[in-house]
């Protein structure tokens, strides 16, 4: 090879071996709505990830190979996040699908990585459809059944009897209502369900169709947007229901959201609190200021660093660099793995990383308790 030329190709990364061409970047794939009814929500996953990486890139990358997180915008439609991994998986160098915001935003994204036989890793979802068996789809967090049956066992628990569930108008929605019914009929009990479109706001004629099923506590398993509506419309018309949301609300998003509203609402978590004393908190938080976000790190930061971290030890200890079918190998054998303070386990029958799960209480400050 021309030396000059060979020393231009070094300059742009790129290097070759015995004639071939070697990984120049491990590419990580990533949509999220970065725009839309769900936007705030997709920065912070795509910013705690970014953060994670640009921290090991700062250290020299991965056995001297920097990673890079591609993320394309899905507006918080479906049909876009289809879309948007077809494009991602025409990279040749793409080496895994990272963080996508939610179930739905995942259905059409999952066949594709199937059939390409790669790693589609750490969906914010604990819903049924990320956790059917496959040989390439592996979760970070706890299921919505392991969220909802601590939920349902704190209020049950108090003699609630009258459980009404938000949901999405929509096969994800469907399907955690069926985990609610499945729980409750256990003790004997039905719950009543409001169903949502998703997307849509929640107006005044909506929310008096949901008071009139007299709830005695409201299941919500919307997003911040809908559940901040129904708080403020509670406050609103002086009624106290107790609400329990999902950790897929996004607790700082709908914080932010309900404002005063939201003090006394309960939401799971699948990350320990940001105020806690481990490594792993402090390590992320470190490389968010660095990464120059501005607000405090929230608990979706958190998971989005978390799980950029464990697959950064994937990439660390996959047997061959910058192939994607050997670090899919690597992760699926990944065993027990501390983060810092907070343990995943993987392995050839164990798709689903952690089984975490804590209640935490809004206060009036706005601040998330444990």
């Amino acid at each position: 090879m021309n030396t000059k030329i060979a020393a231009l190709l070094c300059a742009l990364g790129i290097f070759f071996h015995g004639g071939l061409q070697a990984q120049s970047n491990w590419v990580v794939g990533q949509s999220a709505p970065l725009s839309g009814s769900n936007a705030v929500f997709g920065q912070d996953i795509r910013d705690g990830a970014l953060a994670w990486f640009r921290s090991v890139n700062a250290q020299g990358g991965v056995n001297g190979v920097p990673i890079e997180l591609i993320t394309l915008d899905d507006q918080n439609q479906r049909k876009i996040a289809g879309e948007n991994t077809t494009r991602l998986l025409q990279n040749r160098n793409l080496v895994a699908l990272f963080g996508y915001a939610s179930a739905t935003l995942s259905l059409d994204a999952m066949p594709q990585a199937e059939k390409a036989g790669i790693l589609f890793f750490a969906p914010f979802s604990g819903a049924n459809p990320v956790r059917k068996p496959s040989p390439v789809v592996h979760t970070l967090r706890a299921s919505y059944g392991d969220e909802l049956e601590k939920m349902l066992a704190f209020w049950t628990g108090f003699g609630m009897k009258q459980v009404v569930v938000v949901h999405y108008d929509d096969e994800v929605g469907i399907q955690n209502l069926g985990v609610v019914k499945d729980y409750l009929a256990r003790q004997g009990k039905q719950p009543l369900a409001f169903a949502l479109e998703r997307n849509a706001k929640l107006d005044d004629a909506r929310f008096t169709q949901l008071a009139a099923l007299k709830p005695e506590v409201i299941i919500n398993t919307v997003l911040s947007g809908p559940a901040a509506e129904i708080s403020k419309q509670l406050v609103a018309r002086g009624m106290y229901i107790p609400m329990s949301s999902l950790s897929f609300v996004g607790a700082q998003q709908y914080i932010d959201a309900a404002g005063e509203a939201g003090a006394g609402v309960s939401i799971s978590q699948v990350v320990p609190n940001t105020g806690a004393s481990l490594p792993v908190i402090r390590e992320c938080s470190k490389a968010l200021q660095d990464a120059g976000v501005k607000k405090a790190m929230n608990s979706t930061h958190l998971e989005a660093c978390i799980a950029a971290k464990v697959l950064t030890e994937a990439m660390r200890r996959s047997k061959k660099p910058g192939d994607a079918k050997a670090l899919l190998s690597t992760l699926r054998h990944l065993g027990t793995y501390d983060t810092g303070g907070f343990t995943v386990s993987y392995g050839p029958e164990q798709n689903h990383g952690s089984k975490y799960v804590e209640l935490g209480m809004v206060t009036r400050g706005g601040k998330l308790r444990n």
